[in-house]
């Protein structure tokens, strides 16, 4: 059953806009930014869960968007959404997200034409999988597009999708051309995701352009990324953290001017300090000044009939090129897919680090054992609704992998980093004034053998791999054999160490036996300041551990309180 098709669309100017994912802890902050540079930017584009009371809770900066809106204007970019993939969206998702966008008045809702999901559980890193430019992915696209369309008040805008490995016999701007065509639905077009097809297809920047609606764009996305070259071929890494190409600040200044129905510039900022975000929004405000324009009034598809799922587009089999499931060379564009694969394994690794830093260098550390990884049964379950998260499913491999092989010192490194979040299981007393106590990152914590050269080694073998890597070149992994020695030779006695909480992640501290029985003793009751043994103060790691108590509840550190000498 469609939602009828309203008469028009009416969509406001919105300007120059920066993006966020709403977090108090990332950077830039959008509204500390523009408090301090007024007139720097004129919205926030935002991306959060569908839903409006996922939104609210999980989003930090929820409130201070919420209360600042009518000022500062907002659009809604559900990255948590498929418009490509084996199913179509729930209609009580696209209902939410609907509502969503209503009450935060949101006039159009944008997303990348690629497959973000299982079930629910996003790819990690929220790398989606781009569907093939053939009949056969542009059939499948139709039919997501036309779904989510038939639940929103409010327009959908198709982004074209970043490309490394080519698949299907189209340029990517004559697919998206298609898509609008058959959808009826306008277009966002990512400068960092055209640049990526362009490089991987061996294509000059503006390849594609003339042929292309660029009269049916209503968004254009400006973001950085890394170039890399493997062989003869060069691929584009959409990394909004990295500095924005000039050849992107280049096309946005052709391509303007041929954009008849624009309404919004967005620069996807996300992890650029507050100083060098406002370096490249004063750029782009030479580009979108300030200044109101007329609305523009949109004529909405004929028909909101939804086709069938053919399934032709084999998702799954593109997750399984992805994943390295299957060897490369046996799929379509070996090299894109290597490079695309080399991608998605850095992202499971660096996500897998957070919560497993060590069992992962030691089951894990080489491609091949990450790509074991991800091809078994116990990464695969976790997108077909049977797991709960990454760092789960990754424990459950990691115990079979020792079952079917065991390893004394991988063992043990499992067994504590499992033991490590059991920590933070006991709150600890909040100090009073004049008395120390934990942080609230820190605990105190023991295991039954001491793993502290292993922890030790863990960061001093990769560092020192790392920055061989960056002088040859190339990042020789048989250095791990070293990491493996030093797991297998545990020290014998009971081991006490200290566990701080990281965003996301834990983080083992090796700490003396004097800190630690400090810490021990705090975990169950403070003390006061006076009675902190000189020696604890002089080791360093204290700062990142004890609390003051203070009488107007905030927390200081012991430093302030009594200097060390």
């Amino acid at each position: 059953m469609t939602q009828a098709v309203s008469d028009a669309w009416t969509l406001p100017w919105r300007g120059l806009g920066l993006s966020s994912n709403l977090s108090t802890s990332d950077v830039p902050q959008p509204y500390r930014l523009l408090d301090s540079a007024p007139g720097l930017f004129d919205f926030v584009e935002y991306s959060a869960p569908l839903s409006l009371d996922e939104a609210r809770t999980q989003a930090s900066l929820f409130s201070e968007m919420w209360s600042r809106r009518a000022e500062v204007p907002v659009l809604f970019h559900p990255v948590h959404l498929n418009l490509w993939g084996p199913e179509l969206e729930p209609v009580s998702a696209l209902q939410a997200l609907d509502a969503h966008a209503r009450t935060v008045g949101s006039p159009w809702v944008g997303n990348d034409v690629g497959w973000w999901h299982s079930r629910g559980q996003p790819f990690p890193g929220y790398l989606y999988l781009t569907p093939p430019f053939s009949e056969a992915g542009l059939a499948d696209c139709v039919a997501h597009a036309l779904h989510v369309q038939s639940q929103l008040s409010m327009p959908l805008v198709l982004e074209n999708p970043a490309v490394m490995a080519r698949r299907g016999q189209w340029h990517v701007l004559d697919f998206m051309a298609k898509l609008h065509a058959r959808t009826g639905l306008p277009l966002l077009l990512d400068l960092g995701h055209l640049f990526s097809h362009q490089l991987s297809s061996g294509l000059p920047l503006d390849a594609g352009l003339d042929g292309f609606p660029l009269e049916q764009v209503v968004e254009i996305h400006i973001a950085g990324g890394v170039v890399s070259r493997r062989g003869a071929r060069a691929f584009y890494v959409d990394d909004h953290s990295q500095p924005v190409r000039e050849e992107l600040f280049q096309l946005l200044e052709s391509v303007l001017p041929r954009c008849a129905s624009l309404r919004a510039v967005t620069f996807e900022g996300d992890g650029h300090p507050a100083e060098v975000a406002q370096l490249s929004l004063k750029r782009l405000r030479r580009l979108v000044p300030q200044g109101a324009r007329p609305p523009l009034q949109l004529r909405p598809p004929e028909s909101l009939a939804v086709p069938p799922l053919t399934g032709e587009s084999r998702p799954w089999e593109l997750f399984e090129a992805g994943h390295a499931v299957v060897p490369a060379e046996k799929v379509e564009d070996p090299e894109g897919t290597l490079a695309d694969q080399d991608f998605r394994l850095a992202v499971v690794a660096e996500t897998l680090d957070k919560d497993w830093p060590l069992s992962r260098l030691l089951l894990a550390g080489t491609r091949a054992q990450l790509a074991a990884f991800t091809a078994s049964r116990e990464y695969r379950n976790l997108f077909e609704g049977g797991g709960r998260s990454l760092t789960q499913v990754f424990s459950a491999w990691a115990m079979r992998r020792l079952r079917e092989q065991p390893d004394d010192g991988a063992s043990a490194a499992l067994s504590l980093e499992m033991l490590v979040p059991t920590a933070f299981m006991k709150a600890a007393p909040p100090p009073a004034p004049g008395q120390v106590g934990l942080t609230e990152e820190a605990r105190p914590a023991s295991f039954p053998v001491n793993l502290s050269e292993l922890v030790f080694a863990a960061r001093t073998v990769r560092r020192h791999l790392t920055a061989r890597a960056w002088a040859c070149g190339e990042l020789d992994l048989s250095g791990l054999e070293a990491l493996a020695q030093v797991a297998r030779r545990p020290g014998a006695e009971p081991w006490s160490f200290a566990v701080r909480r990281k965003a996301p992640g834990h983080e083992v501290l090796n700490v003396s036996r004097g800190l630690a029985e400090l810490l021990r003793e705090l975990g169950s009751r403070p003390r006061a300041v006076e009675s902190v043994p000189p020696e604890v103060l002089a080791e360093g790691l204290w700062h990142r551990l004890i609390r003051l108590g203070d009488t107007s509840g905030v927390e200081r550190p012991l430093a302030q309180a009594r200097p060390v000498r």
